[in-house]
């Protein structure tokens, strides 16, 4: 429910402040006063759009607040906590500061938002039907949900929702299953290739570097090898040994001649000795190192061989040669891959296979149970046009089912269709209808779908445009009952519709010296029967009139009235 609109610094107004109620509330003035200001000021605050000049004269900016309460269960809470808006207790406050240089800022919650944010917030809490305006209802978009709620049918929707992510997330991992598959097939054989060449190769790795530090030694391997074999016999033709040996008996026979203790060539023995041992061990190092470079001749080519084969593969796949092991690793997991996953990727498709007809058998009936609320919806619209002086129009309900583009919501696209004179071909309702009757239009259908939508407050901007006498107390009659399930706003000429309303507020429009102002009032009942009077008999407000206007604020029972039009909708 709208509880509270503060208007402050806006085209004529400088303050205005309502508290509005539940039901029906009319808005009355004479042609003018500023009637539009009102709802203009109104439609800003939802995020509507900022006309130029829409800031009073004098004024560096214009504010425009408005208070809703709506129920527990409303959709707008969601919309709040989605997008990390303060949710409150249990209002919810949107607030719009218009600039005369033309910038505006938007607040929910006293939380500063993109206008786009703010319109997201307001179009699920009111909804504004002027002559040449028409928001959510006639918004082609907005009718399937409309049509769905008004036939009992969002748990099915929602089953259907359900049915449709599963079936695209198993379609979409299905699709990238499938370029996987597809991108690995096309690289089988040369997989297959690298397999079973760098499979005979075998390469290690940093094989690459070891074999080019072995293939330098080999490539000096012929004067190392001569060198080698120069020490080896300088060490064995040189008599070296011998010669030790013998000093080392003499050393020894002459030590005999002492005590151990006071042996002076002790010493001098174990260093011969030490050296002799030394020697040995040098003489076998150098056959070592004789036999590594100079026993086998063919190894030079056979390391240059490999370590050719290497680099050239290594090249031929782009990678280094030190690589080349990761590689063939990386080859036989794809193939491998590629030869075991069709196993899974058939799961897959049985998957996708059967989630799409379970979407298909459940969109279908779905598009059945639209096309039978479709009937009814027509037939109920139908019942509300006569009185409202639209007998020879038609309403229908234009179901256009197309298999092949399936969405969330189904297979079907749904649009209000009217044609206002016999014969004349149907078309949308907002292109169609005259300003007077598009008004009325919209008020048959909302009389039919009763409180079948969640918006909070809904707005009518002279309904009764162009209509009087017995239709404009059906108009009267068909608001009230609106009013029953949802808070009405209706700006109006009409005193039949104003003497039905629950609550009723006059604006005006004042002039002084040096300005023109729009007020607006609550009128208590004495000043509402003069109001009334004044719609009734114009300039001149006569005896007469106040009679009459007497007699229609006296409408009896209006309260038990409105609960047996809630009950017969």
């Amino acid at each position: 429910m709208l509880t509270a609109l503060h208007i402050q610094d806006f085209v004529l107004i400088d303050q205005a402040r309502l508290a509005l109620g539940k039901g029906m509330t009319a808005l009355t003035g004479e042609t003018g006063a500023g009637k539009s200001i009102l709802l203009d000021a109104l439609g800003l605050a939802v995020g509507g759009r900022a006309e130029r000049g829409a800031v009073r004269q004098g004024a560096k900016q214009g504010i425009v607040s408005v208070i809703f309460e709506p129920d527990a269960n409303h959709p707008v809470w969601a919309i709040l906590d989605e997008n990390g808006l303060d949710t409150g207790e249990d209002q919810i406050i949107l607030r719009r500061v218009q600039n005369s240089d033309g910038r505006g800022r938007g607040f929910v919650n006293d939380q500063p938002v993109s206008i786009a944010m703010l319109r997201s917030v307001g179009e699920t809490l009111i909804e504004i039907h002027g002559q040449h305006d028409g928001r959510g209802f006639l918004t082609a978009s907005a009718h399937r949900g409309m049509l769905d709620e008004f036939g009992g049918l969002q748990k099915k929707v929602e089953k259907l929702e359900g049915i449709w992510r599963q079936w695209r997330d198993a379609q979409n991992e299905l699709d990238e299953k499938r370029r996987e598959r597809d991108a690995a097939a096309r690289e089988a054989d040369y997989l297959r290739h690298v397999v079973e060449h760098l499979g005979k190769l075998d390469p290690e790795e940093d094989e690459e570097a070891e074999l080019s530090l072995r293939r330098t030694e080999l490539m000096a391997s012929d004067k190392i090898a001569d060198d080698l074999n120069a020490a080896a016999k300088a060490l064995s033709e040189g008599g070296f040994d011998s010669k030790l040996a013998s000093a080392l008996r003499r050393i020894e026979k002459a030590s005999a001649q002492f005590e151990e203790k006071e042996n002076p060539l002790a010493q001098a023995a174990a260093r011969i000795d030490g050296a002799l041992n030394e020697a040995a061990e040098a003489r076998d190092a150098l056959e070592v190192a004789i036999e590594r470079f100079g026993a086998d001749p063919d190894e030079l080519d056979r390391v240059e061989e490999r370590l050719f084969a290497l680099r050239a593969e290594a090249r031929k796949h782009g990678v280094q040669p030190d690589g080349l092991r990761a590689f063939l690793t990386k080859a036989r997991v794809t193939l491998e891959t590629l030869e075991q996953g069709e196993t899974a990727f058939s799961a897959l498709e049985k998957t996708v296979n059967e989630s799409a007809a379970a979407f298909t058998e459940a969109a279908r009936k779905l598009t059945r149970d639209r096309v039978a609320a479709a009937k009814k919806l027509d037939k109920a619209v139908a019942s509300e046009l006569a009185p409202l002086k639209l007998g020879k129009a038609i309403f229908s309900t234009h179901i256009t089912t197309d298999e092949n583009n399936p969405t969330s919501d189904g297979f079907d696209r749904i649009e209000f269709m009217v044609a206002t004179n016999p014969g004349a071909p149907a078309g949308p309702l907002k292109t169609i209808a005259s300003g007077g009757e598009l008004s009325r239009f919209v008020l048959a259908m909302k009389a039919a779908l009763a409180a079948k939508e969640n918006r909070t407050v809904i707005i009518f901007d002279e309904v009764d445009a162009g209509v009087g006498g017995a239709v404009a107390d059906a108009v009267g009659e068909r608001l009230l009952r609106l009013a029953s399930d949802a808070q009405v706003l209706v700006v109006t000429h009409s005193p039949q519709v104003a003497a039905r309303a629950d609550a009723h507020w006059r604006i005006e429009k004042k002039q002084t010296k040096t300005a023109t102002l729009t007020s607006v009032t609550m009128l208590a009942p004495d000043d509402r029967n003069e109001e009334i009077a004044r719609m009734l008999s114009g300039a001149e407000v006569t005896d007469e009139a106040r009679a009459a206007a007497r007699r229609l604020l006296s409408v009896p029972d209006k309260k038990p009235a409105r609960k047996k039009l809630a009950k017969s909708a």
